[in-house]
């Protein structure tokens, strides 16, 4: 049986805590991947422990891997803005740290261009009461999380945490999103 390649491309966002960027994007047809780590720091190979120290300048990130061909680059970022608050700064709910930073990682310019067009879309629709401070910086070094964070929800999705502030992203993004759904 002959193996059938499909292109891949990636998307990097920081939007919070990446156990719920991981269990939302995990969700999406098309997507072949999805892994928690870090992005836009300074520190090399860092932990979470260090992380958390909110000194490291890194943020809780998640890589996508997708296939284009099932889903484009701009629906990535119509979820990711849907599932968070693109409008807290250094924030998302009870979780407070620049590692929480609403960020957008492009790997490319055709991504930073995609980003600041629906940025600048949004604003002109007045999606939201406050201005957007997500933050787009050029991808430079994703440190992939300790393995314990990988699927987190999917291994956890009993725990307080992810039933109080994962289960509310994921029911939206059903809600919202139901034709990009696996």
């Amino acid at each position: 049986m002959a193996t059938i390649n499909h292109p891949v491309e990636s998307a990097y966002f920081g939007g919070g805590c990446f156990w719920c960027t991981e269990a939302v994007f995990s969700r999406l047809k098309g997507v072949i991947g999805v892994n928690p780590g870090y992005a836009g720091g300074t520190t090399q190979n860092p932990t979470y422990d260090q992380v958390c120290t909110n000194s490291t300048g890194h943020a809780e990130a998640v890589k996508i891997d997708f296939n284009p061909h099932q889903l484009k680059y701009d629906q990535l970022l119509a979820v990711f803005f849907s599932t968070h608050d693109p409008t807290t700064f250094n924030q998302q709910g009870a979780d407070v740290g620049s590692q929480y930073r609403s960020v957008i990682f492009y790997a490319n310019p055709i991504q930073k261009q995609t980003a600041l067009d629906m940025i600048r879309k949004l604003e002109k629709e007045k999606v939201y009461t406050q201005p957007i401070v997500t933050q787009l910086a050029p991808l430079t070094i994703f440190y992939p999380a300790e393995p314990y964070h990988v699927d987190y929800y999917a291994k956890h999705s009993q725990d307080p945490y992810c039933q109080i502030v994962i289960n509310p992203k994921l029911k939206k993004l059903k809600h919202s999103y139901a034709a990009l759904l696996k």
